[in-house]
């Protein structure tokens, strides 16, 4: 009975497996077809001849890694000072005692229910006001503000962690700055793990924010893919496409495959005390 209800479940998740990977799947096949095949009649399933000029042509049609490095430069700039930035303030609502703490840290997780579309057009207006268009210093300031899960997520890790800790940095002489950098912070690796890679994943995949806030030379890859794979005739190249996105959810991949050991034991470890 133990045995076909594991049978059961194993079949269940290789069944879920197939299906979340199926999207990604029909993206390799496509970025392996040659373009005659897309209007082919009935569907080639599977490519008559498999081709790997599609990825050559994506990574030169256009400055490929010149986009790819503007984007890599905004996810970085916006990973590292949000996941800082939420760290230092999931610090002070786990260890620090302050009149309406409880209430801020209220106010602070109902913003996660408010869709980012509602701020967007005050938000343009704002960096346009402020002379920061066509520059990364809107980043700069998004990552400096922190995001309020990953507050959440270092408040949670923070309250968990022994008091005797920080009593004993106290005695000997560490102030709060010194307790956060010495102690807490290296000790919080799997909550920072967790952290780079949702926000690097955030950065690296927005379209909107660099679309409306940059112009055409300094945007962002995923701008450039959505907008610059088209002919003379102004007709998308869709197995160029495909390569592209297939090439830029490397890095990505690559983050979470480093970090992935920490990103697991960081969700796991911040939940709900």
């Amino acid at each position: 009975m133990v045995l076909a209800r594991r049978s059961v479940v194993h079949m269940l998740l290789v069944a879920m497996l197939v299906l979340f990977l199926s999207p990604f799947g029909w993206l390799v096949i496509t970025a392996l077809k040659a373009p005659s095949e897309l209007r082919a009649v009935p569907i080639h399933w599977w490519p008559h001849h498999l081709t790997l000029d599609n990825f050559s042509q994506a990574l030169t049609f256009f400055d490929y890694l010149g986009y790819a490095r503007n984007s890599l430069t905004i996810a970085v700039i916006y990973s590292t000072l949000i996941t800082l930035a939420s760290a230092w303030a999931g610090y002070g609502f786990a260890r620090l005692d302050a009149p309406g703490k409880r209430l801020v840290f209220g106010v602070l997780l109902s913003t996660m229910m408010m869709p980012q579309i509602i701020t967007l057009i005050p938000t343009y207006l704002l960096f346009t006001r402020a002379g920061l268009v066509n520059t990364y210093v809107p980043w700069v300031l998004w990552g400096l503000c922190g995001a309020p899960y990953l507050i959440f997520l270092f408040r949670q890790f923070f309250t968990n962690m022994p008091k005797e800790l920080e009593e004993a940095a106290i005695v000997d002489g560490c102030g709060q700055i010194r307790v956060f950098w010495r102690i807490f912070l290296p000790q919080s690796w799997p909550v920072i793990a967790t952290s780079l890679i949702l926000s690097f994943s955030w950065s690296w995949g927005d379209y909107v924010a660099p679309a409306l806030l940059l112009d055409d030379d300094r945007t962002t890859l995923a701008v450039k893919i959505a907008t610059g794979y088209v002919n003379e005739h102004g007709t998308g190249l869709y197995t160029l496409v495909a390569a592209g996105v297939v090439v830029y959810i490397v890095p990505v991949l690559l983050l979470f495959l480093i970090l992935q050991r920490g990103f697991v034991s960081g969700v796991a470890t911040s939940g709900l005390k």
